[in-house]
């Protein structure tokens, strides 16, 4: 059983340094003038699920929360109060969420391989879903989880369906999304510089022709985007055991 050990323990010795740059300056207009992620869900505020996840990720050494000015100081005492060890930054976003992500990323640690970008609001997120989607970025320079989609999906030009899409081959793509830390820097600042819109940080890098590998996602691992959802998570804490 020795040499299993021992090479389990030299693949993570292997592995990048990681850090987890986390998107959380949204103006939270669709929850009805709540701040999502300083919303209390099971008795620990959003913001603080998501990090002590990331927290607890031995793949990640270190987390940058990107934020907004006005709640800078709430955010910082949060990582404060809970003793959130990995988060070494806490930054104030840009005008537009692909500018947040490389204000993150510019203060990640100068020894950070891998960037892994995930929603300040969505907590759910496993530690088999981060472990995977690390490992996975590490071998092939940009990963990001997925979920097939199950709804039947029709294409339509003013209220007329035009097509219906073949589902079999949709996806429905989660974060964290992982990437080789010079590559999705250089893909960001390019999109910033040309004034690209973009849905996801996978979209800045397949711009310049990189492939996204896709891993197992978690249909628990939802955005928390409007009051629904919230009561979704509460669901979702009670499915775990949590009970709210």
């Amino acid at each position: 059983m020795a040499p299993i050990f021992d090479r389990l323990r030299r693949r993570r010795a292997d592995m990048p340094f990681c850090t987890a740059v986390v998107p959380a300056a949204g103006s939270s207009t669709r929850m009805e003038g709540q701040d999502k992620i300083l919303l209390t869900l099971g008795d620990y505020p959003v913001l603080v699920r998501t990090l002590q996840a990331l927290e607890a990720c031995t793949r990640i050494q270190e987390i940058v929360v990107v934020t907004r000015e006005d709640i800078i100081v709430p955010v910082s005492q949060l990582c404060r109060d809970f003793a959130l060890e990995k988060v070494t930054h806490i930054v104030t976003g840009g005008a537009t969420r692909t500018q947040s992500v490389l204000n993150g990323i510019r203060e990640a640690s100068p020894q950070a391989g891998l960037i892994a970008i995930h929603d300040g609001a969505r907590p759910f997120v496993t530690q088999e879903v981060l472990e995977e989607v690390i490992d996975r970025a590490a071998q092939c320079g940009a990963a990001a989880p997925a979920v097939p989609v199950t709804d039947t999906v029709k294409r339509a030009m003013n209220g007329i369906v035009e097509e219906t899409v073949d589902r079999d081959t949709l996806f429905a793509v989660q974060t964290p999304q992982v990437f080789e830390a010079s590559l999705i820097k250089a893909a960001l600042q390019r999109a910033v510089e040309e004034g690209v819109t973009l849905t996801d940080d996978c979209a800045a890098v397949e711009r310049l022709g990189m492939k996204v590998a896709l891993t197992r996602g978690d249909r628990a691992n939802i955005k928390l985007t409007t009051p629904t959802d919230l009561d979704l998570g509460l669901g979702i804490l009670n499915g775990r055991g949590e009970f709210v």
